[in-house]
């Protein structure tokens, strides 16, 4: 069975990676890179039809999936080397709980066609995933998976401003 870590819906803050605990799938050693982290997101909902209008409940979570997140040890025995990579991957984890925030806040809060609502939903759901998949991409991409320091930096400090605006977003719709 295979081992997760799920958010559960905790919207307070991204988990925070460490080696032991999140990377203990088998290193791939055809791959040119030193870690992965392997994360899934899941949705579902209930829905409600009442006097033409249509209610979710939604449940939405992300995960890491430890058993396929890896890390080659013997590329990351220097502790400065180690530790930049760690913050690297924390990027990765810090991003999907962007996604978490952005899918509960736009899913929720659309007016959705009772008779399209299904499709309306997956087709929003299918536009947040490929928006999160591309800024993942994106992210390993700029900062050169990590080694370019400038753009980690600068990616940094746009995920931190990502979470801020997300958090804003939310708080704004439970007033």
């Amino acid at each position: 069975m295979p081992c997760t870590f799920a958010f559960k819906q905790d919207f307070t803050q991204p988990v925070q990676l460490n080696w032991e605990t999140h990377f203990k799938g088998k290193a791939d050693l055809r791959s040119p890179f030193f870690a992965l982290t392997a994360m899934t997101w899941r949705y579902s909902y209930e829905s409600t039809v009442y006097r033409n209008r249509v209610a979710i409940k939604l449940k939405n979570d992300v995960s890491i999936d430890k058993t396929r997140s890896w890390v080659k040890w013997d590329k990351i025995k220097d502790p400065e080397i180690r530790a930049s990579l760690l913050h690297h991957e924390q990027g990765h984890a810090d991003i999907q709980y962007i996604l978490l925030l952005e899918a509960e806040r736009v899913l929720k809060n659309r007016n959705y066609s009772v008779s399209n609502y299904k499709a309306q939903i997956s087709e929003l759901a299918n536009q947040i995933s490929d928006y999160f998949d591309t800024m993942q991409r994106n992210y390993d991409e700029e900062t050169e998976h990590g080694s370019n320091h400038k753009m980690q930096a600068r990616w940094d400090d746009i995920i931190q401003d990502k979470i801020e605006e997300s958090r804003t977003a939310m708080a704004e719709l439970q007033k």
